[in-house]
């Protein structure tokens, strides 16, 4: 069963910092660029940050740009988003997907709140 799991969300204060973990399973993860996506409360899913199968390519949205990170373990079949710097606009469910494929995980709550 292709199957991706996303970790590490929670309850935050402005400024500080979070690690998601997304886990993949049932696949050649190594061979699939993943991607990061978050929905807001209604707004449009968007997509975060992307990283290419090797992980020497990444890429973030402007928008999280300086703050956000992402990387990829291929031998421990996970990739992560560091975000740093939080801010309360960043609150959202975090996603991660399977390149362009249909897979996608359950989702992780980011909440970024004093």
């Amino acid at each position: 069963q292709v199957q991706v799991v996303e970790s590490g969300g929670g309850l935050v204060q402005p400024g500080g910092s979070l690690r998601l973990s997304c886990v993949g399973s049932g696949f050649i993860f190594a061979n699939y660029p993943m991607t990061w996506y978050r929905q807001a409360p209604g707004k449009e899913r968007e997509l975060v940050a992307l990283i290419t199968k090797t992980g020497e390519t990444t890429d973030v949205a402007d928008s999280v740009k300086g703050r956000f990170a992402i990387s990829r373990d291929n031998a421990k079949n996970t990739m992560y988003l560091q975000m740093n710097s939080l801010k309360p606009e960043d609150t959202a469910i975090y996603y991660c997907r399977v390149g362009l494929t249909t897979t996608w995980g359950q989702g992780t709550q980011v909440t970024v709140s004093s």
